[in-house]
């Protein structure tokens, strides 16, 4: 289990999250649902180690001052300190937003890297995975990430991160610049994940209506604080929510 507690980021002067706290249980799939600069990827990156390597580089070439507090607790242990790599270790993955792939290197070496943290065998099975999970890669193994469409990419993006072998997987804004219609093959990726690999999913997104039929809990995000949380069938019992981030009224 995944346990957030009372986290508060600054970026300098600016607060980017407010005393914001989350539980993700094993083999739960949660959904972190708001606007743009709510403070979603700030969230993705704390809970990832992500911002600790975002606050050294800062603090190396003297730019803004990034001010972490709060607690992160992975299956009882006090993770706070540690750095993304060590998470990453644990089982703590990120796919980012915008994929960030190496737009030179193929589809095939993409996944492979993201395999550092597999055995042989692991990575082979996983690879094996990520093909039947997404079948249109199959046929672009050769051809460089920086050629595919977004939603090529991005299916190459959770990929990579399922190749690290996670335990809790962070997706953040995977539907971000995407046609409804691969919205739709990457969300319904999600139930596969978690009841193929026992992988649960923490998932980031401003427009909730193709995430929300497959998380149980979610939290509302609205400048860096949490202004509700609940059950799907809770907030969708919500009108104002509905018609704000569901596309319903």
């Amino acid at each position: 289990m995944l346990e957030a507690r009372g986290l508060m980021v600054f970026y300098e002067n600016m607060l980017a999250l407010n005393n914001v706290s989350l539980t993700c249980p094993d083999d739960g799939v949660v959904g972190v649902f708001g606007a743009n600069s709510a403070g979603k990827s700030t969230l993705m990156y704390a809970l990832s180690g992500i911002i600790l390597d975002i606050q050294h580089k800062e603090r190396m070439r003297g730019g803004e001052r990034i001010s972490l507090f709060g607690e992160i607790l992975h299956d009882g242990e006090d993770i706070t300190g540690l750095k993304a790599h060590q998470r990453a270790r644990r089982g703590l993955v990120l796919c980012p937003e915008r994929r960030r792939l190496f737009p030179e290197s193929t589809v095939a070496e993409n996944l492979k890297i993201g395999g550092y943290l597999a055995s042989t065998a692991q990575a082979k099975e996983t690879f094996a995975f990520v093909l039947d999970l997404f079948p249109a890669l199959n046929g672009l193994l050769r051809r460089p990430a920086g050629f595919l469409s977004g939603g090529e990419q991005q299916m190459v993006a959770i990929g990579r991160a399922l190749m690290a072998q996670p335990a809790l997987l962070l997706l953040d804004e995977p539907l971000l610049g995407l046609a409804p219609a691969i919205q739709h093959t990457v969300v319904k990726s999600i139930p596969h994940i978690r009841s193929e690999r026992g992988i649960s999913v923490i998932v980031s997104e401003q427009y909730a209506r193709p995430v929300i039929p497959y998380v149980e809990y979610a939290y509302i995000v609205e400048n860096g604080s949490t202004v509700m949380e609940g059950t799907r069938e809770t907030l969708l019992d919500n009108p104002d929510l509905r018609a704000a981030y569901f596309g319903c009224g």
